[in-house]
């Protein structure tokens, strides 16, 4: 499925104390959702604030990006959490996100889970399940972001919970459609013709190339640029700018 219109998603307050990862403020006049680390992998209540505050003032939609509980891993090491815990602690992020987006004058719109957390749940039906679990908790039924076929998005649809589908501009992808692993070569991507190249021919076509060179079908509603990729900012804009020129609106799903 293509889309005559797509959202720009990345990755945003992934900073800690005095330390900061992404450039919030560049990327906030790029992008029109964004997913903000509700403290667990990074972020804290200040950071939180801030883009908040600047998401709201630039009308970007606010999503929750939860992970376990590895602020010295940023959430990219495999932990084995137990359902009810991780349910708590989903809803535990969201509702702090919800704070600062509410005193921002805005909401938070999605939830999308964030590095190891987001690939067990493609295809771990108890841990997408507690995910599903925690939203509920946390009293809203928001859309969960994920890619298309996970688990994720099968237990968010039993629950009724609104989908939505998201394709990596700047990762390599296995000819199953899944993510290339970050410790292998050529995971992440960082030519900025090549990722454009690739965010024009998903938002279009549907289409993405494998590692391998094979094309792999993608249904994308939402395309995603990490926030901690080198040259983010330049990378996002000349993303945006190629799609805009090839005819899609680049626009929130929500």
């Amino acid at each position: 499925m293509t889309w005559a219109s797509i959202d720009l998603n990345a990755d945003l307050g992934e900073g800690f104390g005095r330390w900061r990862l992404t450039d919030d403020e560049q990327l906030l006049s790029v992008v029109t959702s964004a997913n903000v680390a509700c403290g667990f992998h990074a972020g804290d209540a200040v950071t939180m604030r801030r883009v908040c505050r600047l998401a709201a003032e630039r009308s970007v939609r606010i999503g929750a990006q939860v992970s376990y509980r590895d602020l010295a891993g940023f959430g990219r090491r495999s932990m084995d959490v137990p359902a009810e815990e991780l349910a708590a602690e989903i809803a535990y992020q969201i509702g702090a996100l919800e704070i600062f987006a509410r005193a921002a004058g805005s909401r938070v719109s999605y939830v999308k889970p964030h590095g190891a957390l987001y690939n067990r749940v493609v295809h771990d039906e108890e841990q997408a399940a507690a995910v599903v679990d925690g939203v509920l908790l946390s009293g809203e039924r928001l859309p969960v972001l994920g890619l298309p076929g996970s688990k994720l998005h099968t237990m968010a649809e039993k629950a009724g919970l609104p989908t939505i589908t998201e394709a990596f501009a700047d990762r390599a992808y296995t000819a199953d459609g899944r993510l290339v692993p970050r410790g292998q070569d050529g995971a992440v991507l960082t030519d900025p013709a090549t990722v454009a190249e690739r965010s024009v021919s998903m938002a279009r076509f549907g289409v993405i190339t494998a590692r391998c060179g094979r094309p792999v079908p993608v249904r994308a509603r939402s395309l995603c640029l990490h926030g901690d990729t080198p040259g983010a900012v330049s990378l996002a804009r000349r993303v945006r700018r190629q799609l805009e020129t090839a005819g899609v609106r680049v626009e929130p799903f929500v």
